[in-house]
Protein backbone atom coordinates (compact mmCIF):
# COMPACT_ATOMS: atom_id res chain seq x y z
CA UNK A 1 0.00 0.00 0.00
CA UNK A 2 1.51 3.40 -0.72
CA UNK A 3 2.09 6.17 1.52
CA UNK A 4 1.57 9.62 1.10
CA UNK A 5 5.28 11.36 1.77
CA UNK A 6 5.35 15.11 1.74
CA UNK A 7 7.47 16.81 -0.63
CA UNK A 8 9.84 18.56 1.49
CA UNK A 9 10.06 22.39 0.58
CA UNK A 10 6.37 22.15 -1.01
CA UNK A 11 3.81 24.68 -0.16
CA UNK A 12 0.86 24.13 2.18
CA UNK A 13 -2.15 23.75 -0.20
CA UNK A 14 -4.38 23.94 2.84
CA UNK A 15 -5.64 27.43 3.48
CA UNK A 16 -4.68 30.03 5.33
CA UNK A 17 -6.36 32.88 7.76
CA UNK A 18 -6.77 36.29 7.10
CA UNK A 19 -4.75 37.47 10.37
CA UNK A 20 -1.96 35.22 9.14
CA UNK A 21 -1.94 37.04 5.76
CA UNK A 22 -2.23 40.45 7.59
CA UNK A 23 0.81 40.04 10.20
CA UNK A 24 2.77 38.47 7.12
CA UNK A 25 2.34 41.34 5.01
CA UNK A 26 3.18 43.97 7.91
CA UNK A 27 6.32 42.11 8.67
CA UNK A 28 7.18 42.46 5.01
CA UNK A 29 6.56 46.20 4.95
CA UNK A 30 7.91 46.70 8.00
CA UNK A 31 11.38 45.97 6.43
CA UNK A 32 10.39 48.18 3.58
CA UNK A 33 10.56 51.81 3.87
CA UNK A 34 9.80 52.77 0.46
CA UNK A 35 6.31 50.77 0.82
CA UNK A 36 5.97 52.48 4.25
CA UNK A 37 6.54 56.29 2.41
CA UNK A 38 3.61 55.42 -0.13
CA UNK A 39 1.00 54.12 2.05
CA UNK A 40 1.68 57.36 4.02
CA UNK A 41 2.00 59.44 1.07
CA UNK A 42 -1.02 58.10 -0.40
CA UNK A 43 0.52 57.13 -4.01
CA UNK A 44 0.78 53.40 -3.40
CA UNK A 45 -0.66 51.49 -5.96
CA UNK A 46 -1.78 48.82 -3.89
CA UNK A 47 -2.35 46.10 -6.43
CA UNK A 48 1.15 46.45 -8.23
CA UNK A 49 2.52 46.13 -4.37
CA UNK A 50 0.66 43.12 -3.31
CA UNK A 51 1.77 41.29 -6.46
CA UNK A 52 5.32 41.97 -5.54
CA UNK A 53 4.34 40.87 -2.26
CA UNK A 54 2.50 37.42 -3.23
CA UNK A 55 5.95 35.28 -3.59
CA UNK A 56 7.31 36.41 -0.02
CA UNK A 57 4.03 35.60 1.75
CA UNK A 58 3.87 32.81 0.00
CA UNK A 59 7.46 31.97 1.47
CA UNK A 60 6.92 33.12 4.72
CA UNK A 61 4.01 31.29 5.43
CA UNK A 62 4.61 28.32 3.62
CA UNK A 63 0.93 28.06 2.02
CA UNK A 64 -0.17 29.43 -0.94
CA UNK A 65 -1.57 32.62 -0.97
CA UNK A 66 -3.50 34.26 -4.14
CA UNK A 67 -2.87 37.99 -4.69
CA UNK A 68 -6.39 39.13 -3.67
CA UNK A 69 -5.76 38.12 -0.39
CA UNK A 70 -2.63 40.16 -0.38
CA UNK A 71 -4.36 43.22 -1.32
CA UNK A 72 -7.00 42.75 0.85
CA UNK A 73 -4.59 42.54 3.80
CA UNK A 74 -2.61 45.53 2.01
CA UNK A 75 -5.82 47.66 1.88
CA UNK A 76 -6.35 46.98 5.59
CA UNK A 77 -3.07 48.04 6.82
CA UNK A 78 -3.21 51.17 4.89
CA UNK A 79 -4.42 53.58 7.36
CA UNK A 80 -1.94 52.50 9.95
CA UNK A 81 1.07 54.34 7.85
CA UNK A 82 0.39 58.06 8.42
CA UNK A 83 2.00 60.83 7.16
CA UNK A 84 3.62 63.21 9.61
CA UNK A 85 1.71 65.24 11.57
CA UNK A 86 1.33 69.19 11.11
CA UNK A 87 4.26 69.87 14.00
CA UNK A 88 6.69 67.50 13.32
CA UNK A 89 6.17 69.12 9.77
CA UNK A 90 6.75 72.90 10.97
CA UNK A 91 9.78 71.95 12.51
CA UNK A 92 11.09 70.16 9.51
CA UNK A 93 10.33 72.73 7.64
CA UNK A 94 12.19 75.28 9.97
CA UNK A 95 15.20 72.99 10.14
CA UNK A 96 18.77 74.01 8.32
CA UNK A 97 21.41 71.34 7.26
CA UNK A 98 24.99 72.25 7.27
CA UNK A 99 27.88 69.90 6.21
CA UNK A 100 31.47 69.41 7.82
CA UNK A 101 33.61 67.26 5.53
CA UNK A 102 36.82 65.83 6.59
CA UNK A 103 35.66 64.10 9.77
CA UNK A 104 37.57 61.16 11.67
CA UNK A 105 35.48 58.94 13.88
CA UNK A 106 37.50 56.51 17.07
CA UNK A 107 35.75 54.41 19.00
CA UNK A 108 37.12 53.15 22.47
CA UNK A 109 36.16 50.63 25.12
CA UNK A 110 34.33 52.61 27.97
CA UNK A 111 36.54 52.60 30.81
CA UNK A 112 37.82 54.69 33.59
CA UNK A 113 40.85 55.63 32.16
CA UNK A 114 39.20 56.36 28.69
CA UNK A 115 36.29 58.39 30.36
CA UNK A 116 39.10 60.41 31.89
CA UNK A 117 40.83 60.69 28.86
CA UNK A 118 38.22 61.74 26.43
CA UNK A 119 36.96 64.52 29.54
CA UNK A 120 40.29 65.65 29.18
CA UNK A 121 40.20 66.28 25.16
CA UNK A 122 36.81 67.71 25.50
CA UNK A 123 37.98 70.33 27.61
CA UNK A 124 41.15 70.94 26.06
CA UNK A 125 39.29 71.32 22.34
CA UNK A 126 36.28 72.92 23.65
CA UNK A 127 36.53 74.97 20.60
CA UNK A 128 37.02 72.29 18.36
CA UNK A 129 33.99 70.41 16.15
CA UNK A 130 34.34 67.32 18.97
CA UNK A 131 31.38 65.00 19.78
CA UNK A 132 30.75 62.33 21.98
CA UNK A 133 28.52 59.34 22.34
CA UNK A 134 28.60 56.71 25.18
CA UNK A 135 26.82 53.71 25.38
CA UNK A 136 27.33 50.82 28.06
CA UNK A 137 30.87 49.24 26.59
CA UNK A 138 32.06 51.54 24.15
CA UNK A 139 32.76 55.61 23.19
CA UNK A 140 32.75 57.39 19.94
CA UNK A 141 34.25 60.60 19.48
CA UNK A 142 33.76 62.35 15.71
CA UNK A 143 35.73 65.51 15.40
CA UNK A 144 37.67 67.31 13.10
CA UNK A 145 40.20 65.26 10.85
CA UNK A 146 43.02 67.71 11.61
CA UNK A 147 42.68 66.70 15.49
CA UNK A 148 43.36 63.05 14.40
CA UNK A 149 46.89 62.93 15.62
CA UNK A 150 46.28 64.56 19.24
CA UNK A 151 42.90 62.41 19.40
CA UNK A 152 44.77 59.08 18.95
CA UNK A 153 48.46 59.27 20.80
CA UNK A 154 45.87 60.41 24.14
CA UNK A 155 44.51 56.54 23.26
CA UNK A 156 46.22 53.53 24.26
CA UNK A 157 46.17 51.43 21.22
CA UNK A 158 44.46 48.10 23.02
CA UNK A 159 41.39 50.22 23.68
CA UNK A 160 40.53 51.11 19.98
CA UNK A 161 37.32 49.51 18.61
CA UNK A 162 37.47 51.47 15.39
CA UNK A 163 38.99 54.12 13.62
CA UNK A 164 38.43 56.15 10.27
CA UNK A 165 39.03 59.33 8.38
CA UNK A 166 36.83 59.19 5.57
CA UNK A 167 33.78 60.40 7.22
CA UNK A 168 31.40 63.45 7.29
CA UNK A 169 29.20 64.75 9.74
CA UNK A 170 25.65 66.65 8.42
CA UNK A 171 24.52 68.65 11.21
CA UNK A 172 20.94 69.46 11.12
CA UNK A 173 19.55 72.54 13.34
CA UNK A 174 16.76 72.68 14.02
CA UNK A 175 13.66 75.02 16.39
CA UNK A 176 13.42 74.34 20.22
CA UNK A 177 10.02 72.61 19.81
CA UNK A 178 12.12 69.55 18.46
CA UNK A 179 13.01 68.59 22.10
CA UNK A 180 9.97 67.66 23.03
CA UNK A 181 8.11 66.23 19.60
CA UNK A 182 8.31 62.87 19.01
CA UNK A 183 9.05 61.57 15.69
CA UNK A 184 11.25 64.51 14.20
CA UNK A 185 14.50 62.17 14.05
CA UNK A 186 12.95 59.11 12.36
CA UNK A 187 12.04 61.58 9.49
CA UNK A 188 15.85 62.44 8.64
CA UNK A 189 16.82 58.94 8.84
CA UNK A 190 14.25 57.48 7.32
CA UNK A 191 15.16 60.26 4.29
CA UNK A 192 18.75 59.04 4.49
CA UNK A 193 17.71 55.49 4.51
CA UNK A 194 15.99 55.21 1.11
CA UNK A 195 18.83 56.57 -0.67
CA UNK A 196 20.45 53.32 0.89
CA UNK A 197 23.10 55.54 2.72
CA UNK A 198 24.10 53.97 5.79
CA UNK A 199 24.43 56.22 9.28
CA UNK A 200 27.56 55.14 10.77
CA UNK A 201 27.28 57.72 13.88
CA UNK A 202 24.47 59.85 15.10
CA UNK A 203 24.20 62.30 18.35
CA UNK A 204 21.20 64.18 19.01
CA UNK A 205 22.57 67.46 21.13
CA UNK A 206 19.43 69.50 22.23
CA UNK A 207 18.10 71.11 19.32
CA UNK A 208 21.07 69.69 16.37
CA UNK A 209 21.36 66.42 15.15
CA UNK A 210 24.12 65.00 13.80
CA UNK A 211 24.63 62.28 11.19
CA UNK A 212 28.10 61.08 10.46
CA UNK A 213 28.40 58.91 6.85
CA UNK A 214 31.37 58.54 4.80
CA UNK A 215 32.80 60.96 2.37
CA UNK A 216 31.73 59.14 -0.69
CA UNK A 217 28.04 59.17 0.39
CA UNK A 218 27.47 62.91 1.86
CA UNK A 219 26.00 63.98 -0.95
CA UNK A 220 23.04 61.62 -1.40
CA UNK A 221 22.18 61.75 2.10
CA UNK A 222 22.19 65.61 2.23
CA UNK A 223 20.28 66.06 -0.86
CA UNK A 224 17.90 63.36 0.83
CA UNK A 225 17.66 65.90 3.97
CA UNK A 226 17.37 69.30 2.00
CA UNK A 227 14.58 67.69 -0.43
CA UNK A 228 12.63 66.65 2.58
CA UNK A 229 12.77 70.14 3.99
CA UNK A 230 12.13 72.20 1.06
CA UNK A 231 8.79 69.82 0.27
CA UNK A 232 7.96 70.72 3.63
CA UNK A 233 8.11 74.12 3.36
CA UNK A 234 6.63 73.90 -0.15
CA UNK A 235 4.04 72.01 1.59
CA UNK A 236 3.48 74.91 4.63
CA UNK A 237 3.20 77.73 1.73
CA UNK A 238 0.91 76.22 -0.13
CA UNK A 239 -1.49 75.67 2.72
CA UNK A 240 -1.32 79.18 3.67
CA UNK A 241 -2.27 80.68 0.08
CA UNK A 242 -5.14 78.65 0.09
Amino acid sequence: MASSVPIQGALDTKSVTPGAIIAAVRDEISYDLSIQDALARDYANVSAISRMLQPRIKERLGKDVNVESVITSLKRLKGTYSPASGEIRAIIADSVVNVRTNVSKISVERTRKTLETVSSLIASHSQDFLHVSESISNITLIFDQKLHKKVRSRLSDSGILEEGDDYAAIIVQSPLEITNTPGCLINFYNQIARRHVNIEDTVSCHTDTIIVVKMKEVGKAFTALTDLISEERKRIEEKGRA
